[in-house]
């Protein structure tokens, strides 16, 4: 680091004796900012426009309480004193006591419900991704815990979609859909999230009167049917794309804006990629209705609806937009 171009913030503060309740509310303030403490009231961070607002609400909050608060920018004198301010954010510790809880949670995920598992990965999400915000220093630690988190959230897609397809290479060919009228569509029971997203699609775009088969496990599928979202399927990952893509691509939907959204929920949930705002909300519904509805048909009708309603918002979005760039 360059410490002559570093810039660092300190924050001196301190409460009355009798302030045990604001003294606990200012500690967690500024434990969840990821402040260093130099000594005791003493609390230091990098300097940002965001962090150094952060830090003068709780200065402020300090001075109501009756207490004395001093935000002051400092910068580090010679390079070893850089690196020692550098050193006082080092989260390998931090790191290793996330990836500890991972393993822990590990061993007992198989005994746990789809709402359970789901509700744990969010807490669990939720905890790294608090710590990677006040990771200002990042290392190795943090790479590796990247990898555990992956094979972690791995294990459990793997819990809650038993059998999930590998992606295959090759090209996506245009169908007629005039001839897949009709039809039987079979896919692995236990809806999750591409798998009920692709019998939605199926009904509402492709082939209103599809007939739907929820199969044990994939070789179950009659010669006679669609199969969908499991290797060997007539429509599963291809290259990139989810099974939901690969239906969009093989019927030409991929020119509709609103489905296109509805895809990134769908790809962001099955296979990862980049977050979408809409993404943990459907992923909460599908959990909770996973979880009250034993049945596939029941959960399909109400996911539909789901669906159904966040396709909507989309197409207003999309025409929202469109209005717009023509009125420039």
């Amino acid at each position: 680091m360059n410490y002559s171009n570093a810039s660092w913030l300190l924050l001196v503060v301190s409460l009355p004796s009798s302030g045990a309740t604001a003294r606990m509310r200012i500690w967690r303030g500024l434990k969840a900012l990821g402040c260093a403490a130099m000594r005791d009231g003493a609390y230091l961070l990098p300097a940002s426009p965001e962090r150094e607002q952060a830090l003068q609400a709780l200065a402020d909050d300090c001075l109501r309480e009756g207490g004395s608060a001093w935000l002051m920018a400092v910068q580090p004198r010679t390079a070893d004193a850089a690196s020692a301010y550098s050193q006082l954010f080092d989260r390998h510790e931090d790191y290793a006591a996330l990836r500890q809880s991972w393993k822990e949670a590990n061993a007992g995920l198989a005994a746990l419900g789809a709402t359970e598992m789901a509700r744990l990965q969010r807490k669990l999400q939720r905890e790294f991704d608090a710590l990677r915000a006040i990771d200002f220093f990042p290392s190795e630690a943090a790479v590796e815990a990247e990898a555990a988190w992956s094979d972690f959230t791995k294990r459990i897609d793997s819990l809650l979609s038993p059998d999930e397809p590998h992606e295959i290479d090759g090209g996506i060919p245009r169908l007629d859909v005039s001839a897949y009228q009709g039809r039987v569509w079979a896919t692995r029971r236990h809806l999750w999230v591409d798998r009920v997203a692709s019998a939605w699609l199926i009904r509402r775009f492709i082939d209103k009167a599809a007939r739907f088969q929820w199969l044990a496990k994939p070789s179950d599928c009659p010669k006679r049917a669609l199969g969908f979202d499991f290797d060997g399927a007539t429509f599963t990952h291809v290259g990139n794309r989810v099974s939901f893509e690969t239906l969009m691509a093989s019927f030409g939907l991929e020119l509709d804006p609103a489905l296109m959204r509805l895809a990134t929920i769908v790809h962001a949930l099955d296979v990862g990629g980049d977050p979408v705002p809409e993404a943990k909300g459907f992923e909460a519904v599908m959990s909770g209705a996973r979880e009250r509805l034993g049945d596939d048909d029941a959960l399909l009708a109400e996911m539909s609806q789901v669906l159904d309603s966040l396709y909507a918002h989309f197409q207003r979005d999309a025409a929202a937009s469109k209005d717009k760039g023509t009125a420039r």
